[in-house]
């Protein structure tokens, strides 16, 4: 009776071989902020006290623009999302830009609350210690659903809209990246505390890319370090649990404010209708569309994308 038992002893013994040889292999402890900063945290960034938290930001340009932009990045990314748009304008004007709470250098909000509501007040605290009254406001994918939240609900403060493949409405959940689909299963929490693989980082950026080849070793590296930061796994999970799916979408009709859309026609996270429906949902907006990028077009291509951005905020 015995010998029928020892294959099944022997598959055992394998399972628990290979698992643990994957556990470490995908082995990734929380990270510091202090190891991160000399990577990721290199001047002009600063960190400012705000809400309980030290936000990490980046303030470029002349002080004495009375127009400011600020950018706003998108789930799981950071400030360096929107690099390329930076260095192409902070030489004629202000340019802010911060790591949303969850995500980059700022980490977890201490209060664990992550609803669009609590971001727009986020951004506008960010506007009030930085003495920004009124600014003309761009955000990709989540950030551009509080870009328009913004001027939805404090429009004194946005005098010009720009939405980079924006959230707003019901997401179809088919294009989402591997590790958005883990983080809406809070069950999974424990597991992913201490463990990323660096090819789901990898296949996660690659899918939300146009083209694949766009990403480089360099890329991966700072989404999968970032993503260490100690906290922002776990607040992942807490962010879909906030997520809006598509519940403010009949405010984007009360947006007032000159906009331009800006989409990536690849884009399979958030589809190319939705950039059409803003467009017919915001009076008067525009759209530039870009047939060969993906769901980020300000980071895979900053220079066509900055372009159709100055031409917008050139126009009286």
């Amino acid at each position: 009776m015995s010998s029928l038992f020892r294959p099944w002893r022997l598959l055992l013994v394998l399972v628990l071989v290979l698992s643990g040889i994957g556990l470490a292999v995908s082995w990734a402890p929380d990270r510091t902020v202090d190891s991160l900063k000399p990577r990721w945290a290199q001047p002009p960034s600063q960190f400012i006290s705000l809400q309980g938290m030290q936000v990490h930001l980046r303030d470029e340009g002349p002080r004495d623009d009375a127009e400011p932009i600020v950018l706003i990045h998108g789930t799981s990314s950071s400030l360096h999302t929107w690099d390329g748009w930076a260095d192409a304008l902070k030489g004629q004007r202000r340019v802010i830009r911060m790591d949303l709470p969850a995500f980059g250098l700022t980490g977890p909000n201490p209060e664990h609350h992550y609803s669009q509501d609590v971001y727009v007040a986020f951004v506008k605290d960010v506007m009030d210690a930085l003495k920004v009254p009124k600014a003309i406001v761009a955000g990709n994918s989540l950030g551009g659903e509080i870009a328009w939240m913004l001027a939805v609900r404090h429009p004194e403060r946005v005098t010009r809209l720009v939405l980079v493949d924006a959230g707003g409405y019901l997401i179809p959940p088919d294009g989402m990246p591997i590790a958005f689909k883990m983080a809406q299963y809070p069950v999974l929490k424990p597991m992913v505390g201490n463990t990323l693989p660096r090819g789901m980082v990898e296949s996660s950026v690659r899918s939300v890319y146009g083209k694949a080849e766009r990403v480089s070793p360099a890329l991966i590296d700072r989404y999968y370090e970032l993503s260490l930061r100690e906290g922002n796994r776990l607040a992942l999970f807490d962010r879909f649990r906030d997520a809006s799916r598509g519940r403010y979408a009949d405010e984007i009709k009360q947006v007032k404010q000159p906009t331009l859309i800006l989409w990536g026609m690849q884009d399979r996270l958030i589809p190319p209708e939705h950039g059409q429906r803003l467009k017919a949902d915001i009076q008067g907006s525009q759209m530039v569309t870009f047939e060969d990028l993906g769901h980020v077009p300000q980071e895979e291509d900053p220079a066509r994308t900055v372009a159709a951005f100055k031409t917008f905020i050139s126009t009286p």
